[in-house]
């Protein structure tokens, strides 16, 4: 059905063509044999095929444009007549006697033109007559492109300031009057063809009419060229005639295209100058309207003006812009009762926007904004829609991207209460929105009230706001959720150590209610800028007298407790590796505070840790070298209690399952007993024992590969054991002789060279290394030297 309607109209175009173009033929050539009658005869039957009902807009626009090319050629056979002496008088009286009245029309109007050009009456005379005579044609298809034919022909004919056709005082206005007249005429038109036909094909005159409003448009943009419309011609009668035209009209396609056109076609400083005007008519459009379209556009073509020139910006104060859009917009939500979240959040957005723009300098502007929007979503709850929620994320990206600090951002009172329409994912959204912005403009934040004001921001990445159950959650996601908190804590820093304990003391309080699997990311952050803290303090303040007495004041101590009872909390998660790692970090800064018994009770902790918890051997393998380094690097210990935690992780390394594991946890214990810088802790004879030891399990680790695999298994073990004899050797250890050194060597080399042995690369090489090692040394000279010149290699 639809296609035998489509070809219908494809035939009832061809056949209006071929007839135009037959009598566009026979008019030219009256033309060219200057038949004045002849081709005004034939010019109005080729203008007849205008009067076609029959063909939907856009095809009678292709009718239309080829008439509009011979009209063109008739004009200027016109200029040529009144060019030869001809009375263009006479000829405007003469296209008057054709027979039907559109072709009479459009002759009249090309007439027009020339007789306009010609000067012989005046211009606001002439166009006056033609659109009133213009209202013959009341068919909206046809009236239109009449209409749009006459603004096409006049438009550089306008009696205008400055123009050639300028007339008396008063002639802007006469220009003004011809065009908003036209205008008023083709939007009739242009409404009343929603009327016209079925009410079944409703849908498809909307599409027709959409096609047809640039038209209507035209009128609007010729209006803005005239150069005689200032500001008070523009304010008293040009907007408040298009206004009472847009809000009559009483429908929803014209009234937002033509209020889409007034923003578009008129200059800033107008529409800056006539807010009220323009704004008091948004309330009156028509429910339908997409009023936070109109209204959007309107705030960005101001704050853009607002941005060109700072010199403008008076402006916007003098005329209180802020306040007039503000209550317009309340006035409009209030008038459209239905208006869907979207629109509100929009228009909130837009002009939230504007208020950074316009007036950068007044935070309580933009909390002002904030706040409306709070008060209109008041009782709605959580935000559904996901355009409306992208909004809001807008909505409150905005200040951080003008002010570039969060620090400004957290001033706003009401942004937190916005937050609390986001639902879980888009509140975890805006949460690393917030966090990133902090690490990108690197954004310090000083204060335990500015931290716990921004945690009430960010609680969606630090707690389940839903009762949301972690298994439901992408790993990933929340792995990386987690490490931008973990980044965050970082940044909080203050030199005064007292606000710094409190800032440490309000980020404990919210990781701790974020649940188990959080603290292994949050916990470690907090615990390090702990210990930066207390390094901070060393050595400083436990000197100094404190008014306030001892409780008061922030100590090495007081956070030590407060760090045990927090990395306590990840005995829960379980994640006894992490804990004991932070012990030990502890431990280590107990160490530089001086602090024995703090120190003793880290290292206790994490003693506990290794035998209760960690079962893996991998694990247990890493944590006793961790063990092993951080208990080598202590000085603070007493005798007692240094030999106590020696002998609990020279215990521990025996124990470790796999023997080439024992063999190098026992060799690194040696290192216990032998401290450079420390005169009492150089103890020759246990470090000589610890390596023996380990050469013992090197040498049952060959017996067990023997027996299991039929080879001896690898030498590696024995030259990892050869460079600590010359460590030690080196350091001026009396116990470790060239002697024990020499029976190592061979030791090695008998081994490497026995057909038991696998070739082992590495092996080989690390063995070779250490021979050259040997060779530099003796090559050196002086004691090192002569120290090594006994050795055979």
């Amino acid at each position: 059905m639809i296609s035998d309607g489509v070809e219908d109209e494809e035939k009832y175009l061809a056949a209006g063509i071929a007839g135009l173009q037959q009598n566009a033929f026979y008019m030219h050539r009256a033309l060219d044999s200057n038949n004045l009658r002849d081709a005004l005869k034939y010019s109005a039957q080729m203008l007849s095929e205008l009067r076609t009902s029959k063909l939907s807009p856009h095809k009678y626009y292709e009718l239309y444009m080829r008439a509009f090319d011979e009209l063109r050629k008739l004009e200027m056979f016109f200029k040529e007549e009144a060019r030869r002496g001809c009375s263009i008088i006479d000829l405007y009286e003469l296209v008057q006697h054709a027979g039907n009245i559109l072709p009479r029309l459009y002759l009249l109007c090309t007439v027009g033109s020339v007789y306009i050009k010609s000067k012989e009456a005046p211009a606001k005379d002439v166009l006056k007559d033609l659109v009133e005579m213009s209202r013959g044609i009341q068919n909206p298809v046809r009236g239109l492109f009449l209409r749009s034919y006459l603004s096409q022909v006049s438009r550089d004919k306008l009696p205008d300031i400055g123009s050639e056709y300028e007339g008396d005082a008063d002639t802007v206005r006469d220009a003004v009057e011809f065009v908003l007249q036209n205008f008023t005429e083709m939007n009739k038109l242009w409404v009343r063809m929603q009327h016209q036909g079925p009410a079944r094909e409703k849908e498809k005159r909307e599409k027709e009419r959409s096609e047809l409003r640039d038209l209507v448009g035209k009128n609007l943009h010729v209006l803005s060229q005239i150069e005689g419309v200032d500001l008070d011609l523009y304010k008293e009668t040009v907007l408040p005639r298009v206004l009472e035209q847009v809000v009559n009209c009483k429908d929803e396609l014209a009234q937002f295209y033509l209020m889409d056109c007034i923003i578009q076609v008129f200059p800033d400083e107008y529409h800056l100058q006539t807010l009220d005007i323009l704004l008091g008519a948004c309330p009156q459009l028509q429910p339908s309207v997409d009023i936070k379209t109109v209204l959007s556009q309107l705030m960005e073509r101001l704050s853009n003006y607002a941005a060109s020139s700072i010199e403008v910006l008076p402006e916007f104060l003098q005329v209180e812009a802020f306040s007039k859009l503000s209550n317009a917009i309340g006035k409009v939500i209030e008038a459209h009762v239905d208006m869907p979240v979207i629109g509100v959040v929009t228009l909130y957005s837009s002009l939230l926007k504007f208020t950074l723009h316009v007036h950068p300098d007044r935070l309580d502007y933009a909390d002002q904004v904030l706040g409306s929007f709070v008060k209109k979503l008041s009782g709605k709850g959580k935000i559904e829609d996901s355009r409306a929620t992208k909004q809001v994320v807008a909505l409150l990206s905005a200040p951080l991207e003008k002010y570039n600090d969060i620090v400004t951002a957290l001033k706003l009172t009401n942004y937190p209460r916005v937050m609390e329409f986001l639902d879980t994912g888009t509140n975890k959204v805006m949460a690393t929105v917030i966090i990133q912005s902090i690490m990108k403009n690197t954004t310090h934040i000083l204060t335990a009230e500015k931290v716990e004001a921004l945690f009430e921001l960010i609680k969606g990445l630090i707690e389940d706001l839903d009762g949301t159950l972690h298994d439901e959650v992408d790993e990933d996601d929340f792995k990386e959720e987690q490490n931008s908190v973990a980044r965050l804590i970082q940044m909080f820093h203050n030199e005064d150590p007292e606000e710094m304990f409190k800032i440490i003391c309000t980020v404990r309080k919210h990781i701790m209610s974020g649940g188990p699997k959080r603290l292994p990311f949050t916990v470690p952050p907090l615990v390090f800028n702990s210990l930066k803290l207390v390094r901070q303090l060393q050595g400083g303040h436990e000197d100094k007298e404190n008014p306030f007495g001892e409780e008061a004041l922030t100590t090495p101590k007081k956070i030590f407790q407060l760090l045990s009872q927090t990395i306590e909390a990840l005995l829960n998660v379980p994640a006894p590796e992490l804990a004991l790692r932070l012990y030990l970090q502890c431990a280590e800064a107990a160490n530089d505070c001086d602090l024995e018994p703090v120190a003793y009770e880290f290292f206790t902790q994490a003693y506990i840790l290794y035998e209760e918890e960690i079962s893996d051997s991998k694990a247990q393998v890493t944590a006793i070298h961790l063990i092993i380094g951080t208990l080598q690097r202590m000085h603070v210990f007493g005798v007692e209690n240094r030999d106590t935690l020696t002998h609990k992780a020279t215990g521990y390394s025996a124990k470790l399952l796999k023997k080439p594991d024992q063999c190098r946890a026992v060799y690194a214990c040696s290192h216990l007993f032998w401290v450079d810088d420390q005169e009492n802790m150089k103890d020759g004879e246990r470090v000589l024992i610890c390596l023996k030891r380990a050469l013992r399990i090197a040498n049952a680790a060959q017996q067990m590969a023997n027996a299991t695999r039929g080879s001896t298994g690898s030498a590696t073990l024995f030259v990892e054991i050869l460079n600590k004899y010359l460590y030690f050797f080196e350091k001026g250890n009396p116990q470790i002789t060239v002697a024990s050194v020499q029976s190592l060597i061979e030791l090695i080399t008998t081994e490497m060279q026995s057909d038991s042995t696998p070739a082992e690369p590495a092996t080989n090489a690390f063995f070779a290394s250490t021979m050259r090692y040997i060779q530099f040394q003796k090559q050196k000279g002086g004691a090192v030297g002569e120290k090594y010149e006994q050795i055979k290699v």
